[in-house]
C-alpha cells in the first residue's frame, strides 16, 4: 500500500506526486506574481523567501522523488504504443524541467555568493557563485524553463483526463488512491 506495484502507485508515490504538483503551479503563479512587486511592497522580500525556501524543498523532495521512483516498480502503462512513448518522454521532460528550473534557481539566489535559508531552519550553501552574468543568465533559464515546466505539466494533466473520460482507463484514478489500483 506505500509502495509501488506493477499494477498501481502506492502512497509515497501518490503523496508526492501531488504535493509536488500543488507546491510547483504555487511556485510558477508565486514567481510570476513577485517579479512585479514594488520595491516598498510589504512582499519585496518577503515572496522570494517562500519561493526559495519552498523551492528548495521541492528540491529535496524531487531528489526523493527520483530515488523512489529508481527503487520502486513502475505500474503498468496504459494505451496504444505511440501513447505509451509520448508519456514516457513526457515523464522524462517534466522530471527534467523540474531540475533545470530548480538549479537555475539556486544559481540566482547565490549568484552574490550566499546561500539559501530554508523557512529558517538551515542555510543551502552558495557552492557556485560569481559566475559572468549568472544572475541574468540563469534567471533566463528558469522563466523559460518554468513556463515549459507548466505548459507540459498542463498537458500531462489533460492528457489523464483523456484516459480517463475518452479511454475509460484507470491511469487517474490509480493516482488518486492504491485502492484503485489493487481492483484490478
Amino acid at each position: 500500500m506505500w509502495g509501488n506495484t506493477r499494477s498501481g502507485w502506492g502512497w509515497v508515490s501518490i503523496v508526492v506526486h501531488w504535493s509536488s504538483a500543488l507546491a510547483i503551479v504555487g511556485l510558477f503563479a508565486l514567481g510570476w506574481w513577485m517579479t512585479g512587486l514594488g520595491y516598498y511592497d510589504h512582499w519585496y522580500h518577503l515572496a522570494p523567501w517562500w519561493h526559495k525556501s519552498i523551492g528548495i524543498a521541492v528540491l529535496l523532495v524531487s531528489i526523493f522523488r527520483v530515488v523512489w521512483r529508481l527503487l520502486q516498480p513502475t505500474p503498468v502503462a496504459h494505451g496504444k504504443p505511440l501513447e505509451q512513448r509520448a508519456a514516457h518522454l513526457g515523464h522524462g521532460l517534466i522530471y527534467a524541467l523540474m531540475f533545470v528550473v530548480m538549479i537555475s534557481g539556486y544559481l540566482i539566489s547565490t549568484a552574490e555568493g550566499e546561500g539559501i535559508s530554508m523557512f529558517g531552519w538551515f542555510t543551502v550553501p552558495a557552492l557556485v557563485s560569481g559566475l559572468p552574468d549568472q544572475a541574468v543568465l540563469a534567471g533566463d533559464i528558469h522563466w523559460y524553463a518554468a513556463w515549459a515546466l507548466v505548459v507540459l505539466a498542463a498537458g500531462h494533466g489533460l492528457a489523464a483526463f483523456k484516459h480517463h473520460w475518452v479511454d475509460r482507463q484507470d491511469t487517474l484514478t490509480r493516482m488518486l488512491t492504491p485502492r484503485a489500483a489493487r481492483r484490478r
